[in-house]
């Protein structure tokens, strides 16, 4: 069903049963896989645990349906182009998913919606650090003790030096499995366009990383 994105009203029809019991069925089973996705706190202490010294930060855009009325204008992302559901992820250093956060509107910020999550606090009690793009610089303020590295802002009056080019290219390099891990999130045909209630994104976000970390790492 979530594999293929297969129409209420086909698994009604095929199986003899209402579209209602379908939905009902399949907004169960949601719920089931969802509760037990990870928690941040407890996904950083396996990362820890497993040997892990930084995570991968990063945030994405889920297309969904355009609705009328003003209350759908918050849905529409201005970096994307297109109305959606925004919500970051964290990967471990191969690029496994291990945290996906709430669906926000697609308006928001990446820096907002990591610091609704408190993830540089969770990130400091757990001992790591993360990589994240120029999305998210801003996001740490302790210049002493940062845990989230970004790379720096270019523009027409500041140019990077040989050195900030070179670590602008290790830094591209270390976060590159960030988007293998959002490659197989979106391998799920659910995913590319939300048909769903918005409201029941959150859960559905979280039984697809349950899902996709069974299929990953069996």
């Amino acid at each position: 069903m979530l594999r293929h994105d297969q129409r209420l009203a086909d698994m009604a029809d095929g199986n003899d049963v209402s579209e209602s019991t379908v939905r009902r069925r399949r907004d169960e089973l949601i719920t089931l896989l969802a509760a037990q996705a990870p928690r941040l706190d407890r996904a950083l202490k396996k990362v820890v645990k497993r040997g892990g010294e930084i995570a991968l930060i990063d945030g994405t855009l889920i297309r969904t349906q355009r609705r009328t009325g003003e209350a759908d204008r918050r849905n529409y992302s201005g970096k994307h182009r297109n109305h959606g559901l925004h919500f970051p992820a964290l990967t471990d250093e191969r690029g496994r998913l291990i945290w996906i956060s709430a669906a926000r509107s697609g308006r928001t910020h990446d820096i907002a919606a990591a610091r609704h999550d408190h993830v540089v606090a969770h990130l400091r009690a757990a001992g790591l650090g993360a990589l994240a793009d120029l999305g998210f610089r801003g996001l740490d303020n302790d210049v002493l003790d940062p845990v989230i590295v970004t790379g720096c802002m270019v523009s027409r009056t500041h140019k990077l030096t040989p050195g900030q080019k070179d670590a602008h290219q290790v830094l591209a390099t270390e976060r590159a499995p960030v988007e293998h891990g959002f490659a197989h999130l979106k391998n799920w045909r659910v995913f590319i366009k939300l048909r769903t209630d918005p409201a029941r994104a959150t859960h559905l976000l979280r039984a697809l990383l349950v899902l996709t970390n069974l299929k990953v790492n069996r």
